[in-house]
């Protein structure tokens, strides 16, 4: 890395993939720019691996470490490895007390694990999600391993009635982050974008001032305050308030490649 080079965290969805799951040219372009102006270019989402790697590759980075579902798998180049990445931290939990109290809360909720090999199984409903190397089970089917992340979908609610359900639950043994719409997204205790990419600024030995980060979810509140607390933190323009709250700064929204201008300002 050169002297001035950065650490820039980029979540994935609604940051640098648009609602329909396209990246702009434009973005492409802005994001090869700064790697080769020498700032180290990594991804931190809420994603499986499986469905992180097409993006990575698309932007055309190649960036020493990735982090996945919101902190809980960390990802390192292995050009051994199938897809030139390694499992390198892997967090996990038992998810059966929080399913049942979600499952107590949400009637009609529809259920996903993930395991540390990145293998999932979910139950009937899931149709909007990314089920390959995953199967359908009954709900019980759920509660007998540790997993790295659980999704919980809820399609009789619309987010401002999700987040009051959520509110209600007190999950306060588990992480959790509530997405666009009415799905949440769940994580071992303590365990966030943040915790992963302060493990990650460490391994590279990247000074704290040196760090920025984009995003645009209420998984990004926590990364936000790490980055934000000596470096940069930029949220989307689409964002809900309590995120742009928690940022340093504001870009344009995703429709408009609001990174761009992140990434050219670098």
């Amino acid at each position: 890395m050169s002297e001035a080079g950065l650490l820039v965290a980029l979540d994935v969805d609604g940051t640098l993939l648009h609602e329909d799951g396209s990246m702009s040219d434009a973005v492409i372009d802005a994001a090869r720019a700064a790697s080769a102006r020498g700032h180290r270019l990594m991804l931190a989402t809420g994603r499986s691996w499986e469905t992180t790697l097409p993006v990575v590759e698309q932007l055309g980075i190649d960036p020493e470490y990735v982090v996945c579902a919101n902190g809980a798998l960390v990802m390192k180049r292995d050009p051994a490895a199938v897809g030139g990445y390694r499992r390198h931290l892997i967090e996990t939990f038992d998810p059966s007390d929080v399913l049942k109290t979600i499952r107590s809360h949400l009637a009609d909720g529809r259920y996903m694990v993930e395991y540390p090999s990145g293998y999932r199984r979910y139950t009937v409903g899931m149709t909007d999600w990314n089920l390959e190397n995953a199967e359908e089970v009954e709900f019980d089917g759920l509660l007998s391993e540790p997993v790295t992340r659980v999704v919980v979908v809820s399609p009789e609610h619309d987010e401002l009635e999700f987040l009051k359900i959520v509110e209600s639950m007190g999950l306060h043994q588990v992480a959790y982050a509530i997405g666009w719409t009415a799905w949440l997204d769940i994580a071992p205790l303590g365990v966030n974008k943040s915790t992963a990419l302060e493990r990650v600024r460490e391994w590279l030995g990247v000074p704290l001032d040196r760090v920025v980060a984009v995003g645009d979810g209420r998984n990004d509140v926590e990364m936000f305050a790490w980055a934000g607390a000596s470096g940069r933190a930029v949220a989307m323009g689409q964002a809900p308030v309590e995120v742009k709250d928690a940022a340093t700064e504001v870009t344009g929204s995703v429709a408009d490649d609001g990174l761009v201008a992140v990434l050219e300002s670098l």
